[in-house]
């Protein structure tokens, strides 16, 4: 098995008024991040979902396990992406939004607006119920920017905005609960991959430019893991026991190119903000390709959940998880564990530009 990126470039357009670049001045000392803002999916849910009247939850066990046997509404056995990355940050995990708790001198360090389920477009995953697709938890976004700048001065508001943190994990609700579900939605046949990437890309833009509107400077944008390899696409059994669904993987390359050159030219079109892309695709490409280097000794099938690669039906409640976690890449039929997802979060925070581009995470935190 290997996986293989696909080298087609798709050039989004970004219509925006024409304006001087500006570079961001490097800056000594301390990464300065008072505050991370998280917009995306199940990837980095941390109890949104649990507000919701939607049938995409982990508010149970096995959900939690390795949280101190906590289901909190985190998509994984224990802390997810946004929570390492919070980590390495030195800074809290955001709470959600959906929380009634989430008020006051709470938000000052960031809020998660993600939720399991949703995607760029605002239909995707609906086959669950509620969501806050993007569009959505824009609006909640700026729902919270209107509590803090009630909460500083405008000047400590601005710079508060250009220091913090935005990271958005999208895409992947896009194909597997939209484009490849061709009996619930019609995109497939409406669209070729490359237009359907288009479609989803010129959303984003619109999304990302919106960002910057409201003053915030620092933006990580992942893109889509090979989704062909997740034990959910696995488990259709179209494929040969030891190969990943290549189908699936190929369609995906005009996205995650496309998200790379969209964050080119946003960097080139915004003046002092910078924009990181992260490869998320090549990185899960190598832990599958190379497991043993990363410790791991089963790929191809979820540590909990039922049928054909532990991935026909997802991880249940109180259903008994793997007891070797640390050694599968996946946790369920969908998500990956904390230990894959801790290898992935140290390489865009600390890799090279084939791991995160123009800049890493902590590059870009010294940025302003």
């Amino acid at each position: 098995m290997r996986i293989h990126i696909q080298g087609w470039v798709l050039m989004i357009v970004v219509v925006t008024a024409s304006v001087i670049l500006q570079k961001p001045k490097l800056v000594t000392g301390q990464a300065r991040v008072p505050a991370m803002f998280v917009l995306g999916d199940s990837l980095v849910d941390v109890g949104n979902n649990n507000f919701l009247q939607s049938i995409a939850r982990a508010n149970y066990l096995p959900y939690g396990i390795d949280l101190n046997y906590r289901p909190t509404g985190r998509f994984c056995n224990g802390l997810n992406f946004v929570d390492l990355l919070a980590q390495l940050l030195g800074i809290s995990s955001p709470p959600p939004f959906a929380d009634p708790t989430t008020s006051g001198f709470r938000i000052l360090g960031g809020v998660n607006y993600a939720s399991a389920a949703a995607g760029i477009l605002d239909e995707s995953g609906q086959h669950y119920g509620e969501r806050y697709s993007l569009t959505q938890q824009v609006v909640n976004l700026e729902t919270t920017l209107s509590q803090l700048r009630t909460m500083m001065s405008p000047q400590n508001f601005t710079d508060y905005l250009s220091k913090s943190l935005v990271v958005l994990v999208f895409g992947s609700n896009d194909y597997i609960n939209n484009y490849l579900l061709p009996n619930l939605y019609a995109t497939s046949s409406r669209f070729t991959p490359p237009d359907f990437a288009y479609h989803v890309l010129t959303q984003y833009a619109r999304q990302l430019l919106t960002l910057y509107s409201l003053g915030l400077r620092k933006v990580f944008i992942p893109g889509v893991a090979p989704l062909g390899c997740i034990p959910s696409q696995r488990a259709r059994g179209v494929s040969p026991p030891d190969r990943c669904v290549d189908g699936v993987n190929q369609i995906l390359g005009s996205f995650n190119q496309g998200l790379r050159s969209l964050v080119d030219q946003l960097n080139q079109r915004s003046p002092g903000a910078i924009y990181v892309y992260g490869n998320t695709y090549a990185a899960v490409g190598d832990i599958l390709n190379n497991p043993a280097t990363y410790g791991f000794s089963v790929v191809d099938r979820a540590c909990c959940g039922i049928g054909r690669n532990q991935g026909e039906i997802t991880c249940l409640p109180m259903q008994a998880p793997c007891p070797n976690r640390s050694q599968y890449v996946f946790w369920d039929a969908f998500h990956p564990t904390q230990t894959a997802l801790s290898i992935l979060v140290r390489r865009a925070f600390y890799g090279p530009p084939t791991d995160a581009y123009p800049v890493n995470v902590q590059q870009m935190t010294y940025l302003r």
